[in-house]
């Protein structure tokens, strides 16, 4: 069928492995490859508590255009171009499939809750106006209802039983199509360019943004030099590592690549599998690589199919707690300003770069809420939803869930994993470290304090 394809960029910014994007160019005469810049996210917000929009921290905007960059120079590798507009996906989508005479409407499924309703909208009109709508699942390595439909229809709630369910993910389909089909003329439609900060609205920042630039290039060069070590791969094993481990993490910071899908998950997932066939022996989920991978499907399909997965109240697997909601006690946690090094030091990294090692996470996110201040944790999910570079709504959501004992963990005090965050910290000095590199300045608890905030020490 020759005609006009419309491949809508949200996640999945990267040509290699993307089904829709295959699926557009299959018999279009043009493929017109559009990104929606919402202002709902991207709108400088004054009155937030730091450089950003309401909803995005400066450095997620940040990482964002550097895909969106590399993504069109991708593209134009290719022989097409990205095409940006501002506004609402709602309106705007709909609007280009009449301007541009559209006959197939591509896109990447998204299970979040705000990304259902809008593209069951759009594809409803879409369906209704006759064009064809392809929407595959490619951001996870399987299929969410199917694992839920193996499951006897029920959402497996443990790591163990969603394990058992699982089948032999489809492989990764490849590079990306040779030649991508050109657009043609944008029938008065105002196409943008790649923004920068300053045309966001974003004037006079003197900010440290995040050492970590976005794009599908940058992540495939990041996922070679994690593999290239073959027996860090085989040894590695979570929650392990070095917390002060700045310019070259303990970690694969891939993170943030797969949240915006600059790589592949199923690309990872398989790379990952050759590189243990290759090796005598290895570590084995939930503590290895491959488990990693595996954490982030668990808590996908348990988000995808837990109505409230992101609340307390309404939730069927949310334990009902009588946090506090303390305004001050929160912003003293956001801002650094607790007192307990540790604790300030891992917040003010995240607030310079949105990003953070996992055992930092697990210490602040505990502090929080069943640890130490007793405040919800949606309070804290909040703050890190905003801040985080490789901010996901499933991950985000089940591991405060996790950590604060709301769900699939039933310890209400600290957690034996925590209890081995801090020792790792303290093993390494992690406050000092923190402190001397991102220039830390708050009151200092005495030493018996740095890591240990519990009563009972």
């Amino acid at each position: 069928m020759e005609g006009r394809a419309l491949m809508w960029f949200r996640k999945g910014l990267r040509l290699h492995d993307n089904p829709a994007l295959e699926h557009a160019c299959e018999g279009a005469k043009n493929v017109y490859a559009v990104f929606v810049l919402d202002p709902w996210f991207l709108a400088p917000d004054p009155c937030a508590p730091s450089p950003g929009s309401a909803r995005v921290g400066i450095n997620r905007i940040q990482f964002l255009l550097g895909c969106l960059k590399d993504l069109d120079l991708r593209l134009k590798s290719r022989g097409n171009q990205l095409l940006l507009l501002h506004g609402n996906p709602v309106e705007i989508i709909p609007g280009l499939l009449h301007k541009w005479s559209i006959k197939k409407l591509c896109f990447e499924y998204d299970t979040e809750p705000y990304s259902l309703q809008r593209d069951n909208f759009i594809k409803e009109h879409a369906t209704e106006t006759g064009v064809e709508v392809c929407s595959p699942v490619s951001h996870t390595i399987y299929n969410p209802e199917d694992i839920i439909a193996k499951n006897g229809g029920m959402v497996p709630l443990t790591y163990q039983s969603f394990c058992r369910v699982l089948g032999k993910p489809s492989n990764p389909l490849g590079d990306g199509p040779s030649h991508i089909p050109p657009p043609i003329d944008y029938e008065g439609v105002n196409v943008l360019s790649v923004p920068c900060l300053e045309d966001l609205g974003y004037k006079n920042l003197n900010e440290e943004f995040s050492p970590f630039p976005g794009g599908e290039t940058e992540g495939l060069k990041r996922l070679e030099e994690s593999l290239k070590d073959k027996n860090w791969v085989s040894e590695f094993e979570k929650p392990k590592g070095d917390p002060t481990a700045f310019m070259k993490p303990a970690t694969t910071v891939l993170s943030p690549y797969l949240k915006f899908g600059c790589v592949s998950s199923r690309l990872f997932y398989s790379r990952l599998k050759v590189l243990y066939s290759q090796v005598k022996s290895y570590t084995k989920p939930p503590v290895s690589l491959e488990g990693q991978l595996l954490w982030r499907e668990f808590f996908y399909t348990v988000g995808y199919g837990t109505p409230n997965f992101d609340r307390m109240v309404g939730s069927p697997i949310c334990k009902q707690i009588p946090w506090k909601d303390d305004e001050d006690l929160l912003a003293a946690w956001r801002d650094g300003h607790t007192g307990y090094p540790w604790i300030d030091a891992a917040m003010v990294q995240l607030r310079k770069w949105g990003w953070m090692h996992h055992l930092a996470r697990h210490a602040v996110a505990c502090f929080l809420t069943r640890g130490d201040m007793f405040v919800h944790w949606e309070k804290g999910r909040d703050v890190f939803d905003r801040l985080l570079i490789d901010d996901d709504w499933s991950i985000n959501n089940g591991n405060w869930l996790w950590l604060s004992a709301s769900a699939f963990f039933a310890q209400v005090r600290p957690p034996l994993g925590n209890q081995e965050a801090l020792l790792v910290a303290k093993s390494f000095r992690a406050d000092i470290a923190l402190k001397s590199r991102f220039g830390l300045s708050c009151a200092v608890s005495p030493n018996i304090f740095a890591y240990y905030f519990w009563t009972e020490i």
